[in-house]
């Protein structure tokens, strides 16, 4: 009986439930965590991303504070600001507070992008013991890596990428045994990579690249059998390349490049299966180039410029690297005379032979893929005018440094080009058919300096692109256009070693963006305009051996400019000259 009373009881109380139902609990976030969340806005003195203005009220877990999650029970999660990708002007100026180490259920610290984010990072970070994630990549957090960090047992991705950080690689982040992803690239970090990486057997992406690590590259990477990303790039790495890198059949990206590296490259690297790009370029390796290469089924970046590489290149078959897109073997010690078949025949991207001993007529690539080509310092002769017809995908074009002679208001290249450089060659003719309205509109950098060139500067019209424009030493004559004004893009203009005559038109003052300038050694008359003092960019001028007279404009940086870019004129005066007649007879008045 006293049994069938309590069911109906719980069957009452039950229903009593569905009628009038109890408030759900709300979730508010721990005093303590808002606390040290505030204590991170104290320490940043200025947001021009506004993220932090949205920090009021009592509740961080309520989704209004901007970067901030929470778990079920109220406590802080996640800390993630990022600076939106597209606007690079936005920023946070302050530093990082030590309150952020009392957040004791932090699993994800993002701070990145934020630039001006100073001084170094908190001691009191290496206590968040729940942490899976600590990015802080393009600040400018600065002093040494805390050793600290290593006993994070937790993380698995470490970036502090993009900084001011300086020392050694601690030894302790060798202890991260969970570690998937490791990035301390572009700082300024010295002495070798540590020996306790070896523990680091999950890593799948290991890049400490733009720093000043010195020392071998460890044989412990062959230990990373996971690894799909390797860029120890811009280092000051030397020594043979190990052997054991070349057992690493899931890498897929290898980057070794500006390094002093020695020796030659084992013929094991044909064992890299999924190896889709590989560079090792601006090193001091010396051999021939493995045939083993050719076994690369994946490889689409081959990159292995400015080396010590000799002949033979390897016979590669029609069915070898046959994902090749981009291949560089420029500045070797290569003697390639024609461009080998394997080459020529594939429908490549992008092309870089330079410095390879190329001689002969310009070689026909196929057309329909090639949108940069590269065959600068050769002893190509000959004309090249209709060989670009058909390229439509072809961005930058260098030919420099070569014997090539043809008239250049025949070349015919596609409307979207973006850089020709010609260079030191025998190019003859005028400047008409490079700078028209079709061809110019994508044009960035014309460079056909140091030729035969003549006939005048053509008019520019506006909506050009031209960001570099030098055409010195060659027989140009006529002055410089008025029409100037419309390249509002330019950074770089020389016509310098030419035969212009006229005057500085006022209107090179609009040019605003304009860093570098060189009007020197030709036949100028006239003064320099004072318009010229609008462009507050310019770091480099010279208006040498001219027929120039007159005050030079007297405001930065033309009046600190050395006394020689001035030199062999008629008359001018000011600073850095001598004072002009007229002012140096009021400063007596």
């Amino acid at each position: 009986m006293q049994l069938l009373k309590w069911v109906l009881n719980l069957l009452l109380v039950c229903s009593m439930l569905q009628v009038f139902p109890l408030p759900l609990a709300q979730t508010i976030c721990s005093e303590a965590d808002r606390a040290a969340l505030l204590g991170f806005k104290a320490k940043i003195l200025k947001d021009s991303t506004d993220s932090l203005s949205s920090w009021v009220g009592k509740d961080c877990c309520g989704g209004d504070w901007e970067g901030v999650g929470c778990n079920p029970t109220g406590r802080v999660n996640k800390l993630a600001l990022q600076r939106p990708e597209r606007d690079s002007t936005l920023y946070m100026k302050g530093t990082l507070s030590s309150s952020l180490g009392s957040l004791q259920f932090l699993e994800v610290l993002v701070i990145s992008g934020m630039k001006f984010i100073t001084g170094p990072i908190p001691e009191s970070l290496s206590n968040l013991s729940r942490l899976k994630q600590l990015v802080l990549e393009d600040n400018s957090l600065q002093g040494n890596i805390p050793s600290g960090l290593g006993r994070l047992s937790f993380l698995q991705t470490l970036s502090l990428a993009g900084n001011h950080f300086n020392g050694v690689v601690p030894l302790s982040l060798g202890n991260l045994r969970n570690l998937v992803m490791l990035n301390l690239g572009r700082n300024s970090l010295t002495g070798s990579i540590p020996s306790s990486f070896k523990n680091l057997v999950h890593l799948q992406s290991f890049d400490l690249s733009f720093n000043l690590l010195s020392g071998f590259v460890p044989e412990i990477l062959g230990q990373f059998h996971n690894i799909t990303f390797i860029d120890l790039s811009n280092n000051q790495l030397s020594g043979h390349l190990p052997v054991s890198l070349f057992k690493l059949v899931t890498l897929s990206d290898l980057s070794l490049s500006h390094n002093q590296l020695t020796g030659s490259i084992p013929e094991q690297v044909g064992n890299l299966k999924s190896l889709t790009s590989l560079s090792l370029s601006h090193n001091k390796l010396i051999g021939s180039i493995p045939a083993s290469i050719s076994r690369l089924q994946k490889l689409w970046s081959l990159n292995l410029s400015r080396n010590g590489f000799s002949n033979p290149l390897p016979a590669i078959s029609s069915k070898g690297v046959p994902s090749l897109l981009s291949i560089d073997l420029s500045f070797n010690n290569l003697s390639l005379g024609t461009v080998p078949n394997w080459i020529m025949d594939r429908q490549l991207s992008d092309v870089n032979l330079a410095s390879c001993k190329l001689r002969g007529a310009f070689p026909k690539f196929r057309p329909d893929s090639l949108s940069s080509i590269d065959l600068s310092s050769n002893l190509l002769t000959g004309t090249i005018s209709t060989h670009f017809t058909n390229m439509t995908s072809l961005q930058k074009l260098k030919l420099s440094n070569n014997q090539l002679k043809f008239d250049l208001s025949e070349l015919k290249v596609p409307d979207g080009i973006s850089s020709i450089d010609l260079h030191s060659n025998q190019v003859f003719g005028s400047l008409s058919s490079i700078l028209n309205n079709r061809t110019s509109s994508f044009l960035e950098v014309i460079d056909v300096s140091n030729n035969l060139i003549s006939g005048t500067i053509p008019e520019f019209t506006e909506g050009l692109s031209l960001k570099v424009l030098n055409i010195g030493s060659n027989k140009i004559a006529g002055q410089i256009p008025s029409s100037i004004s419309n390249l509002i893009e330019l950074e770089r203009l020389d016509i310098s070693r030419n035969q212009i005559t006229g005057t500085i038109p006022a209107s090179l003052g609009q040019v605003v963006k304009l860093q570098w300038l060189d009007l020197s050694i030709n036949r100028l008359t006239g003064k320099i305009p004072t318009s010229l003092l609008g462009i507050h960019s310019l770091r480099h001028a010279n208006f040498r051996a001219n027929r120039l007279c007159g005050e030079i404009p007297q405001g930065r940086p033309y009046n600190i400019f050395p006394a020689s870019t001035y030199a062999y004129n008629l008359c001018l005066c000011g600073k850095p000259l001598q004072p002009c007649k007229g002012k140096k007879q009021e400063m007596v008045q």
